[in-house]
């Protein structure tokens, strides 16, 4: 049986940049305020662009990365929550785009865990399915989801796109996944799908923007970070002390800080990027993979912990070897 090995990494980010205290002229809010709670300093915000070009740039560049072509792949998994259309599907999309005939494609939706939910989806593909090439992509828009008058979310939530290579290997790989789903509690986080136009129906207009109850999603998240690392260590040989760097899904300092003061290790083991990319989702842990690799953070043999955790609500882990 053969491992799936990271090859390749890639991300795309929308040009427009906005600052907190160009927020600060938006919303009620400060500079101060966000930094202090989120540890967000900027975000890139979608003008032109849309889910499937980022989602399409960041494969492209990660297949560059794997010195492969889009030809070679068996597979495009996208992890979204904000497709540009119902259908077809992303996945269908940037396969079109890529020129990825040979590969079959679909959507993944998780929330914040969709990236980490598709690495165990593609890993399972390639132990079980005897796929060899799959192009994983985590994309999102979700500032087309958010009520800009809203301080909870707006000044949380960013646009972008990250992507990697996984290739059939011999060698140790992804080592082991874990994930999971608590849907009796999907309400605290939460946006709204488009109501029914049937000429049947008499259904009133509602929005559709995202809302958060943040207290319960802090708690949910420092809980369940912790227990979602023990669990995928728990299906290996390898302790906490044998990760060399987590790389969580960026969604808050706090969360992070809290979390690495549960599990006991120094948050320097902790890569952060979201004070310039902000929380994008299921594209935050692929964008900080890609980040990593351009600042030569990621060497091989290195062991990491990706952990992702949100909307549904869902979490999940993955161990990987570089």
């Amino acid at each position: 049986m053969k491992n799936a090995r990271v090859t390749g990494f890639g991300k795309a980010l929308p040009v427009r940049v906005v600052t907190n205290l160009e927020l600060e002229s938006i919303v009620d809010t400060s500079d101060d305020w966000i930094r202090e709670r989120t540890g967000i300093e900027q975000r890139h915000i979608a003008t032109v662009e849309t889910t499937t070009s980022l989602a399409t740039e960041a494969g492209r560049k990660a297949l560059e990365d794997a010195g492969l072509s889009a030809e070679d792949l068996d597979l495009i998994l996208v992890a979204t929550m904000t497709p540009d259309d119902f259908m077809p599907s992303t996945a269908c999309q940037v396969q079109e785009a890529l020129g990825a005939k040979k590969a079959a494609a679909l959507d993944l939706s998780a929330a914040c865990s969709g990236f980490v939910y598709a690495l165990s989806v593609a890993d399972a593909f390639i132990k079980s399915n005897g796929m060899q090439k799959i192009l994983v992509v985590g994309a999102e828009v979700l500032s087309k989801t958010l009520d800009w008058t809203d301080r909870t979310t707006c000044v949380i939530f960013a646009d972008g796109a990250g992507a990697v290579v996984l290739e059939a290997s011999d060698e140790e790989g992804i080592v082991a996944t874990e994930i999971g789903a608590q849907g009796e509690s999907g309400d605290i986080l939460h946006t709204e799908g488009l109501p029914s136009r049937s000429y049947f129906v008499n259904e009133k207009a509602t929005n559709h923007f995202m809302s958060m109850d943040g207290q319960t999603v802090f708690r949910f998240s420092t809980k369940i970070f912790g227990q979602s690392v023990k669990n995928v260590l728990a299906k290996t040989h390898y302790a906490i002390r044998d990760i060399d760097i987590f790389v969580p899904h960026q969604a808050n300092v706090r969360i992070i800080d809290y979390a690495a003061s549960r599990l006991k290790v120094d948050k320097n083991r902790f890569y952060l990027n979201l004070q310039k990319r902000g929380n994008t989702s299921a594209a935050s842990i692929p964008i900080a993979l890609a980040d990593m690799k351009e600042e030569g953070l990621l060497r091989p043999g290195m062991l990491i912990c990706c952990t992702g955790f949100g909307g549904g609500l869902t979490w999940g882990s993955a161990l990987i070897r570089m």
